[in-house]
């Protein structure tokens, strides 16, 4: 006796689960460890993804996107590559990075990377997390952004450094521990820049009170939104002062739009004598001489 067809409501009932696992096969970069991702709690334990953990991935393959050809360019002219991560968290990025790039290299180890957490429970479930997988160039210190800059766990130069949402001046941290490392490549996601809007709430001195540009800050939600925006055009001139070329877009696909800044800085030489004195000026100006400090320049 022959099998009946099923019938179009039972057919109809598979067909979303086929193309869902389609999609999700579709999503996943060729090469990457689906035990990883059930580990990062981007898959499940059977393998499907939900709408969270499909924006999570969705954000780190486009971030990768910038940073695989830094990673190439750098392997290229010197034969291995190290990347500190500041502010690590969980570590998606640097597991992500590992896995679709770090351990194909075969270099007997010179290559690697470093994330950087001041949570020891996280360090400490990513430390784990690494000896599982088997991804031996991973190290995790327990250390918050500033300290990183003198920790002797750390080499004298590094090649790339990344800061993710690294929140308030931890981004400038981060930026000072690149330029004592000799970075060739920043690749940064500001967050919550609230130390200059303080700044700006202290009070209009003379050097602003009769500049019509100082409305820009007046309301306090203009305060809050203008000095976001000034703190990342003051790090910007920064590190064309330092002598970085810099390329400022935006980090599509991230929830928080008003989080969704990416800048990307590359040294080519020479500190630049005309971005010092305009961050000077921008300083001036705005009444921020107070953080020269923090935005330094070359002497």
């Amino acid at each position: 006796m022959k099998n009946k067809p099923a019938s179009k409501e039972k057919r109809a009932q598979v067909k979303p689960v086929q193309n869902e696992q389609a999609q999700e096969k579709h999503e996943i970069r060729p090469g990457q460890s689906l035990e990883l991702l059930k580990e990062l709690h981007i898959l499940t334990r059977d393998g499907k993804m939900n709408q969270d953990s499909r924006r999570k991935l969705k954000q780190v393959y486009h971030l990768y996107q910038f940073i695989e050809p830094l990673l190439q360019q750098v392997r290229s002219d010197r034969g291995s590559v190290s990347v500190v991560d500041h502010g690590a968290g969980k570590s998606y990025l640097g597991f992500i990075l590992y896995d679709l790039f770090f351990k194909a290299l075969n270099d007997g180890g010179q290559s690697r990377i470093y994330g950087i957490e001041t949570r020891d429970e996280l360090v400490q479930k990513s430390r784990e997390l690494a000896d599982k997988l088997e991804f031996p160039g991973m190290s995790f210190l327990n250390l918050s952004v500033a300290d990183s800059t003198s920790s002797a766990e750390l080499p004298d130069q590094i090649d790339i450094v990344t800061a993710l949402h690294a929140c308030n001046t931890a981004t400038d941290d981060a930026i000072e521990f690149a330029l004592k490392k000799k970075a060739r490549f920043m690749v940064l996601v500001p967050c919550c820049q609230a130390e200059v809007a303080a700044e700006l709430r202290k009070g209009k001195g003379d050097a602003v009170k009769n500049n019509p540009l100082s409305e820009m800050w007046r309301h306090p939600i203009h305060t809050r939104e203008f000095g976001s925006q000034i703190t990342n055009v003051l790090r910007c001139l920064q590190l064309e002062a330092h002598g970085y070329q810099v390329r400022v877009t935006e980090l599509v696909g991230w929830e928080h739009s008003m989080k969704n800044e990416l800048i990307i800085a590359e040294y080519k030489g020479m500190p630049a004598r005309r971005p010092a004195e305009r961050l000077a000026e921008v300083l001036k100006t705005t009444g921020l001489e107070g953080l020269s400090n923090r935005f330094f320049v070359p002497q």
